[in-house]
């Protein structure tokens, strides 16, 4: 009889995706910003951008 649990290998591909996807905003690529607030803050924009881009547009 077979094992009913599942393995799965983590999905590289999904991760480079994501990042490849936040490597299109370059404010991103070289870390301007001194304050690491700011820099979240414009990560958490990017992301939004892309995930507004992705699925509403």
């Amino acid at each position: 009889m077979e094992n009913p649990v599942r393995r799965y290998k983590p999905k590289r591909r999904v991760v480079e995706r994501s990042a490849s996807w936040l490597n299109l905003f370059r404010r991103l690529l070289i870390r301007w910003e001194k304050k690491a607030e700011n820099y979240l803050a414009l990560v958490r924009l990017a992301c939004s951008l892309t995930v507004y881009r992705r699925i509403i547009l």
